[in-house]
């Protein structure tokens, strides 16, 4: 009989330690307890439960069988009955000699073959029905076995191994729960390490990765800091859930900017387009939802209070604010900020030339063209810069456009962004 007192002290403060509920590591240590039953007194390929009465301490074992016929399972030949029963012989031989268990090949049925009759897994449903007369097919029929308590030492380390994998399981699912849903969230956390570039970031119950393509250039990470990220992908096909992050992201700008404007978390300014050279210059294109407010002057706030809060967290990356327009003639524009725009000549193709005054070509091209190329990208056009004085002439750096897709519509951008593997599944959370 075991110590009901102690047992679920160990379940309580383990479940503390995980973030588990007691019920789940109370499941775990039952099942440990089947799995050390049969290891040392259960038959190869049966199926055992364990129950804990957490009164009197008592635990009870049963022994579980599938109702099957022959639709849903291909009866073995004799020759397989004997190969089986032979090799079973072997392994139990093995493991006497050498006190450890030889592994069990598992048959895997070929596509389309059903699955092979097992007498210690399966009961055909002309016998359950002798036992329970309303059996159906697929049902679980227990029968009850002889409790034992004193188990050897292998089956004693197999209960311990079971009970770290059910552990780890439960705990598991429990951070997938708690972060499943959460892509293109913001997050707080603190940086744990660095590891080939990669920046490991602590969320408490989870770690997070930041692959180094996805820092911001130039940005320097010291140990202990807590940070703001963008959670682009939590994966689920790894041994631990990883927690994928980014700063870089374009929509990380838009997700801050909805932090600091209540106009956009409320829907009465909308972000309608972003672009962004991380570490080095943002546009963003907003429109106002309602009469009477300025997408702008909202995004900006007092005395620019907003856009440095988030100007801050981006390590005083530029920002651009731009007003979106319907008008493609006014949107290309305001998109080229701050330089000032005589016109805009609409070509097929989505193609336009822009004229500017002679002192606003410089400003408008940017340095390097950046600015024409972000302008390019935002709208999704491509731009040629005129001079108003010089029309027929080309200007070096001036024309940007078709180079890379625009990052367009923050709700939509990125939404087929190839998925990346944590450089080691034991490191990601």
């Amino acid at each position: 009989m075991f110590n009901v007192k102690d047992i679920m002290k160990a379940a309580k403060q383990v479940a503390e330690e995980k973030g588990l509920q007691p019920e789940q590591v109370i499941e775990a240590i039952e099942s440990s307890l089947a799995a050390a039953y049969k290891r040392e007194y259960g038959t190869r390929g049966e199926v055992v439960r364990s129950k804990m009465d957490w009164k009197t301490g008592e635990v009870q074992f049963w022994r579980v069988k599938t109702v099957v016929d022959e639709s849903t399972v291909r009866i073995p030949s004799e020759e397989e009955i004997a190969a089986e029963a032979e090799g079973n012989a072997r392994a139990d031989e093995a493991r006497k000699m050498g006190d450890r268990e030889m592994p069990q090949q598992q048959e895997v049925p070929e596509e389309g073959q059903l699955p092979r009759y097992n007498p210690e897994r399966h009961i055909m449903l002309a016998e359950a029905k002798e036992i329970k007369a309303d059996a159906e097919l697929g049902e679980e029929i227990t029968f009850p076995l002889e409790a034992h308590e004193d188990f050897g030492r292998i089956a004693a380390q197999i209960a311990k191994q079971t009970v770290l994998q059910k552990l780890r399981e439960s705990e598991r699912e429990s951070i997938l729960n708690e972060w499943r849903g959460r892509e293109g969230e913001i997050v707080s956390g603190v940086v744990q390490r660095f590891e080939r570039g990669h920046v490991y970031v602590d969320f408490g119950r989870a770690v997070g990765v930041m692959f180094a393509s996805e820092s911001i250039p130039g940005e320097r990470y010291r140990q202990g800091e807590r940070l703001r990220f963008y959670v682009v992908a939590v994966q689920e096909d790894t041994r631990l859930p990883g927690i994928i992050l980014s700063r870089s992201h374009p929509r990380f700008v838009g997700k801050l900017f909805e932090l600091e404007v209540p106009e956009i978390a409320e829907g009465t300014v909308e972000i309608k387009a972003i672009t962004r050279e991380p570490g080095s210059r943002t546009k963003i294109g907003v429109a106002s939802n309602s009469e009477g407010v300025d997408p702008i002057g909202a995004c900006v706030g007092q005395r620019g209070t907003r856009v440095m809060a988030v100007n801050n967290e981006l390590g005083n990356e530029k920002i651009d604010i731009i007003e979106w327009a319907d008008s493609p003639e006014a949107f290309i524009a305001n998109a080229l900020s701050p330089a000032k725009v005589d016109r805009v000549e609409i070509l097929p193709r989505r193609e336009c030339r822009v004229y500017v005054p002679e002192d606003q070509l410089s400003l408008a091209i940017g340095r390097g063209g950046q600015n024409v190329r972000m302008a390019a990208q935002l709208t999704g056009w491509k731009i040629d810069i005129r001079s108003e004085s010089r029309p027929d002439e080309t200007q070096e750096g001036g024309v940007a456009g078709d180079v890379e897709a625009p990052e367009a519509d923050v709700a939509e951008a990125r939404d087929n962004e190839e998925k990346m593997e944590p450089p080691s599944t034991h490191d990601a959370v």
